[in-house]
């Protein structure tokens, strides 16, 4: 039998793309076991799972899960699914979010109640679920930690009136850092991710992007790796809980009139 401790099992909300598939790609490479989530891309889920395994230990399980987490029951599953094909799982990023524009204007209960559904009820739920499995297991082993890392946005403390409802998710998601910070503890810890402009999309030209991503006291912004770095920190510090880290350059020391993505 062998004495080798088993590697890590993390899952990853919303990693077969963009930012959520460096997460990924970064942990499988440095020795996780990786549960990748997705909820309608499955092709980009399986690219990323092929990429994982190609950087991955030998040996070390990689795995693809769909589920809506706007829907209550699938979110309670998910986690469990998880532990089932790839056994104990030590950790959690939260970085699936619903991001649809809304104003002051245009503001109605159905889009911040699909907001805040995705953006931290899912997280809540899913780091609950961390800490019932933790203490159902005994935590035979109190060399390791179970940690949650939720992926929040240096908007919350540089706010503009843009993306109304999706401010408003991510301020609680933030707040229930602190509460679950407390009421899990000692078993989970809860920390906090907070990136400036990252990566660019369909609403920014590459131009714009470089620009935008230029505009920070530091004169560049987060890159993917530099959250990615984040994320890692927070996974292996064991005196981190309760607060968030803000990769952004300095972005939310600057005061910004809209969003990047209509600047």
């Amino acid at each position: 039998m062998s004495d080798s401790p088993r590697p890590r099992t993390v899952l990853v909300t919303g990693s077969a793309k963009r930012l959520g598939r460096e997460v990924a790609l970064a942990l499988a490479a440095a020795g996780w076991q990786v549960a990748v989530h997705y909820r309608g891309s499955a092709a980009e889920a399986a690219q990323t799972v092929v990429d994982c395994k190609r950087v991955a230990a030998a040996g070390a399980g990689v795995q693809a899960f769909e589920a809506d987490l706007q829907d209550e029951a699938q979110a309670r599953a998910l986690l469990p699914r998880v532990i089932q094909h790839l056994g104990d799982v030590d950790a959690i990023v939260n970085n699936a979010s619903m991001f649809e524009h809304d104003t002051a204007k245009s503001f109605g209960y159905d889009s911040l109640v699909a907001h805040i559904r995705s953006n931290a009820g899912a997280p809540i739920l899913l780091a609950q679920a961390l800490h019932q499995h933790v203490v159902s297991r005994g935590d035979a082993a109190p060399a390791r930690d179970a940690v949650v890392v939720n992926m929040l946005d240096q908007k919350l403390w540089n706010q503009n009136p843009d993306f109304l409802s999706y401010t408003l998710s991510k301020a609680a998601l933030e707040a229930a850092n602190t509460m679950l910070a407390i009421a899990l503890a000692p078993q989970v810890r809860v920390v906090g991710v907070a990136p400036g402009l990252t990566i660019t999309s369909h609403l920014l030209s590459p131009e714009k992007f470089k620009q935008l991503h230029q505009l920070s006291p530091l004169g560049r912004s987060s890159t993917p790796q530099d959250v990615v770095s984040a994320v890692k920190f927070a996974l292996d510090n064991r005196s981190i809980t309760g607060t968030t880290l803000l990769v952004d350059g300095g972005q939310h020391l600057m005061k910004f009139d809209r969003d990047f993505s209509l600047m």
